[in-house]
């Protein structure tokens, strides 16, 4: 008898320790409401404890609130356009904001991809401003105010571990620099050519194809995903110099329980998925960085002590759970991830989405 019940708390105690895959809001369809998102985009979590998301196709930022789970709007109208700095963020509108970030202030910045803007929003007037970029696309201005150049379709931004922002400027195929206290910007890394970036390369003078997101670990060190490379490389803070971590620069949804270096990102290997781009989503938490295999329709996460790679969520295959088995829930597109006090929060873009592993 008691072997038996030793047994039994074993399996029980293995069940509660499985991964399991819920959603935080979406129904399945766009829309906007309090239960509806309509394709999200960036996750961040706000000084406040609360989740913040790019509704992409809303045109807004909302936030929920973790413990109630009330929605409210943070900035946006809900039109497409570049309007409003100057005024209340909620009146503003806004073009493809992708990604967004807090700075050690409290205040929130946005990537507008189709405005080729980074936004500000004062969190403590709701006052929107343009931070970087003049609404045109280009390449421009380096050296100078950032309010003044121009960016090609800013997809990422993350701060450097000295406060500065840097922005993944994947249209100029470059990395800038916005040092937040004097508002200048120049370009950190890339050439603005589409080449292989070599490894052990050194930061400056090297290529970088697509530069599409951007996690700094806590040691300082950069992870950067190339969009149309289909490779991960961590940029080491202090050589300064690539090193890649995962993917073989070919499209491809293979490589689980080998070497990350040797997998494949960006496509389905039956061929019933959607080829288009490499991964477009990096989160870092507990020596492990997860991926949004976008057009895999799967989240990755890579053993950083071991180099393995493994599939956490979704099949490869398109589509809109079942939940609560992460590894046979299907996603639709996911663009995003955030790691938060022991959660993943995956923005499963367009099967309209936020839902959380746990």
């Amino acid at each position: 008898m008691k072997t038996l019940l030793c047994l039994l708390m074993t399996i029980a105690g293995t069940h509660s320790l499985a991964a399991t895959v819920t959603t935080l809001i979406g129904t399945g369809k766009g829309g906007f409401s309090d239960t509806e998102v309509n394709n999200p985009y960036g996750l961040a979590i706000g000084p406040d404890g609360a989740l913040y998301f790019c509704d992409l196709d809303n045109s807004r930022i909302r936030k929920i609130d973790l413990t109630t789970k009330r929605v409210t709007t943070i900035a946006g109208n809900g039109q497409k356009g570049y309007k409003g700095d100057g005024g209340p963020a909620v009146d503003a509108s806004l073009n493809m904001p992708h990604e967004l970030l807090f700075d050690a202030r409290g205040d929130l910045y946005i990537a507008e991809r189709d405005n080729h803007v980074i936004r500000k929003v004062d969190m403590k007037t709701g006052i929107i401003s343009t931070a970087a970029g003049t609404g045109m696309r280009g390449f421009a201005g380096d050296g100078g105010p950032a309010a003044k150049a121009q960016l090609n379709q800013p997809h990422s931004i993350v701060l450097d571990r000295d406060g500065s922002m840097l922005i993944c400027d994947i249209g100029n195929h470059r990395i800038r620099r916005l040092h937040l206290d004097t508002g200048i910007i120049e370009t950190y890394a890339g050439t603005g050519e589409t080449k292989e970036t070599p490894e052990g390369a050194p930061v400056k003078g090297t290529p970088v194809t697509g530069p599409r997101t951007i996690a700094r670990a806590a040691n300082g060190d950069l992870y950067l995903a190339l969009r149309e490379g289909n490779a991960i490389y961590r940029i080491d803070a202090n050589t300064q110099t690539y090193h890649r971590v995962a993917g073989t620069g070919e499209l491809g949804f293979s490589g689980d329980g080998g070497p990350a270096i040797q997998a494949k990102f960006g496509g389905s290997a039956t061929g019933n998925a959607a080829r288009l781009a490499g991964p477009k989503g990096l989160a870092l938490g507990d020596d492990t960085l997860y991926v949004a295999d976008t057009e895999s329709h799967a989240v990755r996460k890579i053993n950083l002590k071991t180099g393995i790679i493994s599939t956490v969520l979704g099949t490869g295959q398109i589509g809109d759970g079942p939940e609560p088995d992460p590894l046979k829930c299907q996603l639709n597109r996911p663009h995003s991830v955030l790691f938060a006090n022991g959660v993943l929060y995956v923005g499963d873009s367009e099967a309209h989405r936020i839902r959380i592993l746990k």
